[in-house]
């Protein structure tokens, strides 16, 4: 197992909205970065507090983040996830990798 590769106590973050699932409001979501610009943690919350969907969102960025920590690539994680038959994401994590990837220049994880 690779080692996790911590995070600096104060590092870069960005935070930003993506609408999923047809709920009324977004779900919002924090990135933090390692000091060269990679990936290194994801927050999401979205949905009312308590419910199964914003429980799902939550745990799957703690994995997201455990991953990235470990030393899984982004694009690796991208094509392991869930999609539609055209190809569009099925679940949040998905939707925000996808975000990521776009944003690294990779376009989107197919």
């Amino acid at each position: 197992m690779t080692a996790r590769r911590i995070l600096d106590p104060r590092r870069f973050s960005e935070t930003f909205d993506i609408d999923f699932g047809g709920l009324s409001a977004p779900h919002t979501v924090t990135v933090g970065y390692y000091a060269d610009g990679s990936v290194g943690e994801v927050f999401i919350t979205g949905g009312k507090s308590g419910e199964q969907v914003e429980a799902i969102a939550r745990d799957s960025a703690v994995l997201l983040s455990l991953a990235l920590q470990h030393g899984v690539a982004l694009d690796t994680i991208a094509h392991a996830l869930t999609r539609n038959s055209r190809g569009e994401p099925n679940t949040i994590i998905c939707t925000v990798v996808d975000r990521l990837m776009q944003e690294k220049g990779s376009g989107a994880c197919s």
